[in-house]
């Protein structure tokens, strides 16, 4: 697996990045073809707490963990846990899911975009790729990217969804006419 990782604040060191790169390297065994991923780390410092996020966009499904910590070392081990985690916790889910190559293509391919000129409360921006799946799919792919919203275009009303996660834990959809 190819690894970019960026620090935002804190100057990425060889020990730091060494520690990443083996840890991730961990995950390969979950892989058809691990080198042709790459995986997006970012690295912050905020007050006394260090934090890390690793996102892995793949063919069939997108991984994303970030964890805050006092020790930079602690928060990464505790990243590629949750990585870990979500991969064998998904595992038969997706298996079933996704049988054919045809439904891997279906799944959301996130690609940020920072927009240059700030001249709004606009702080960020980000593009998506919207593919046609069912709610059942779109909520695998919300609790893998472990974001409280998912944004898709529904198979069953061919129109674009909102799944989003209610206070009692479950789920609501918002359809566009």
């Amino acid at each position: 697996m190819r690894i970019d990782i960026r620090g935002d604040k804190v100057k990425i060191t060889d020990a730091i990045k060494t520690q990443i790169e083996e840890k991730l390297g961990k995950l390969d065994q979950y892989f058809e073809n691990p080198e042709e991923l790459k995986a997006y780390v970012v690295v912050r410092v905020r007050n006394k707490e260090q934090t890390i996020e690793v996102t892995i966009p793949t063919p069939k499904f997108t991984l994303r963990s970030e964890t805050s910590e006092a020790d930079l070392y602690t928060a990464i081990d505790f990243t590629i846990d949750k990585l870990e985690r979500q991969i064998r916790k998904n595992k038969t889910k997706m298996r079933r899911k996704f049988k054919d190559v045809l439904q891997y293509e279906m799944m959301m391919n996130m690609q940020e975009e920072e927009e240059e000129e700030n001249n709004s409360q606009i702080v960020r921006r980000k593009t998506i790729e919207l593919r046609p799946m069912d709610e059942e799919e779109a909520v695998l792919q919300m609790e893998l990217l472990g974001h409280d919203f998912f944004i898709f275009k529904n198979i069953d009303t061919e129109s674009v969804s909102v799944l989003y996660k209610r206070k009692d834990g479950s789920y609501g959809i918002i359809d566009t006419e």
